[in-house]
């Protein structure tokens, strides 16, 4: 027979105290600090409004993570908060309780209330003191400006009803309040909102800025002073800048632009998606930057070969660990200055991302010895050029010594194709067994995906990464099926991790060739390929803050199996699949 586990004293005197909100307003200057989280929450959820303002007042902790316990709906708990801070600020002599210097409005935190409350510790609370509690001297905490911790995602033309009760409080308190955030993020509101916004934040808290929408050049120069504020930025993302055809009106903007990097003394990390302003003086934003960058992603976009040689001669991408240029063109470029540019990188790259470029055969020989020499090198795609398949042999050789490569996204080889670039099924399956006998010639296990034309991200790497890196091999058969742009009765029996994921819902045809031990229902051994082919029609809407565009690529043409019947590979596809998907485009679309 079990026994209930009898209430803790705390809970007992928690819940003794909430029943009379005048005994506990009065005991709150001799009430334990260990009682105030969860008596606090108590108070929050049943909106004991005067509670929740005396025991604001009396706060014995250096921080209230109130995001937390906000529900946005229903704001007068919040709005009883700041009229206790409004109190609390004053005093001309503090309370020698409180010692509250951060509201945090972040949805952060969880575990302070989960820990004080005892859900994670019944045997005590003192080890978790530390992280909140700052001894000072209540003199000093109190001639300090109050700092206010809050998300600001600017997603809707105007401002939300909480955002403007905020920023009116610390607009009305500027001199005592002090309006912090981490993370800024712009999809949609006109530049007067943001100008309005960012008047009353300390910039120099600001760490992270994603601009997800796109502006013209003279928007982003509007924004740019308040960029060069941000002295503490570590991460920059623009989204497509648009450019007047008339540049010669456009060039005060771009120094008005580039210049605040030399004010940005911590960026990391630059991303930069459809940045056409930059075509020939991408040595401007350079000549600027004050850091080593750890990643780069300039996509979508022309460069001149001027820019590549200022790119490759730029001393601060020597330590460069992810480098993108997806769907910038280098055909015509000279195919030494790929191999300059990847030597300069060798010692630390471990991302490289160089799809849809237009990259030759030539061009990619050049750069395959500094290649094999990227000893840190774990993730490397190339879909989307065009590549023999004497050079992906050569390829494939050259990283065969690179330990670490463990994804590796590369296009179905030229012979792939008939002259008028129709994907043929019979060459695909005999590359395919060329591909395997290389791969077994090398002796090592390896798993390649190859993608026919256009790469699956079409001029982007978003769909790969959040196949192998957010939705993984589980999450994603938890998506409903009219978003998988494939027909399932093609891959009816087909199961297993490893590729087979990535192969049965990836928006265009690929092949996940696996050399060494298959991850199948039915195990094998030694070499063997898993091959999964996915729908050619289906494009996948980027979520928001996304790039990319349409993933669809060109029909197979109808010819004999792809796959030779052997028993260890997972089930052929159905001999109509084709034809259904053809059909069934409309279905399978979003």
């Amino acid at each position: 027979m079990n026994v209930p586990t009898p209430p803790r004293l705390l809970d007992l005197a928690r819940t003794s105290l909430l029943r009379d909100e005048d005994s506990v307003i009065s005991a709150l200057e001799f009430l334990p600090m260990e009682l105030f989280p969860s008596l606090f929450v108590e108070a929050f959820q049943r909106r004991h409004i005067e509670t929740l303002k005396a025991m604001v007042q009396a706060w014995p902790f250096v921080r209230l993570p109130l995001g937390a316990l906000i529900d946005l709906p229903h704001v007068g708990p919040l709005q009883a908060v700041l009229e206790a801070l409004d109190i609390l600020l004053a005093q001309k002599v503090p309370s020698r309780r409180c010692k509250l210097r951060v509201l945090d409005l972040r949805d952060t935190d969880h575990k302070f209330w989960s820990m004080w409350s005892g859900a994670n510790n019944r045997g005590g609370t003192s080890s978790g003191r530390a992280p909140v509690t700052e001894p000072s001297s209540i003199t000093k905490q109190h001639l300090a400006p109050l700092r206010v911790f809050t998300e600001l995602s600017l997603k809707k033309r105007t401002l939300n009803n909480f955002l403007t009760y905020l920023l009116q409080w610390v607009e009305q308190r500027k001199a005592s309040i002090h309006l912090c955030c981490k993370k800024l993020k712009i999809f949609s509101m006109s530049m007067e909102n943001i100008v309005k916004v960012l008047s009353l934040v300390q910039l120099d808290c600001i760490q992270e800025v994603q601009v997800n929408c796109t502006w013209h050049l003279s928007t982003l120069a509007t924004f740019a002073p308040f960029l060069g504020r941000m002295s503490n930025l570590q991460r920059l993302v623009l989204f497509p800048i648009h450019v007047s055809a008339f540049r010669k009106h456009e060039q005060d903007h771009i120094v008005q632009i580039t210049s605040q990097f030399l004010r940005l003394g911590h960026l990391r990390d630059l991303h930069l998606d459809s940045p056409s302003f930059l075509e020939g003086c991408l040595d401007q934003m350079l000549r600027c930057l004050k850091t080593t960058l750890h990643n780069l992603s300039i996509t979508k976009c022309r460069l001149t070969e001027s820019d590549l040689i200022h790119l490759s001669q730029c001393p601060n991408i020597c330590q460069l660990k992810s480098l993108e240029m997806i769907g910038v063109t280098m055909t015509d470029f000279s195919p030494e200055l790929l191999q300059v540019l990847l030597e300069k990188v060798s010692a630390t790259i471990q991302e490289l991302y160089l799809d849809q470029c237009g990259i030759m055969d030539s061009q990619f020989e050049a750069i395959l010895p500094s290649l094999s020499r990227c000893s840190q090198l774990s993730s490397f795609s190339l879909c989307g050029n065009l590549l023999s398949m004497a050079v992906m042999e050569k390829m494939l050789r050259h990283t065969a010594g690179l330990s670490c490569l463990s994804q590796e996204w590369y296009p179905a080889p030229q012979e792939s194709y008939s002259p008028q670039g129709v994907p043929l099924e019979g060459r695909l399956a005999h590359l395919r067994t060329q591909l395997l006998e290389i791969l077994r010639d090398l002796g090592q296990p390896r798993i390649i995906r190859i993608f026919l034309s256009p790469c699956p991200h079409n001029g982007d790497a978003n769909w790969r990464r959040a196949l192998d890196e957010e939705e993984g091999p589980t999450n994603i058969h938890a998506k409903p099926r009219k978003k998988w742009p494939l027909l399932p009765e093609a891959f009816e029996g087909l199961s297993g991790d490893g590729g087979s994921p990535v192969g049965r819902a990836g928006p265009v045809p690929a092949y996940v060739l696996h050399e060494g031990e298959a991850q199948t229902e039915a195990r094998v051994t030694g070499a063997d390929a898993l091959l999964a082919l996915c729908s050619p029609l289906g494009p996948r809407t980027p979520a928001p803050g996304q790039r990319g565009g349409r993933g669809g690529g060109p029909a197979l043409a109808p010819a004999e199996p792809l796959l030779p019947q052997q028993p260890p590979l997972p089930p052929e596809p159905a001999p109509h699949a084709h034809r259904l998907l053809a059909n069934s485009m409309a279905d399978q679309l979003e």
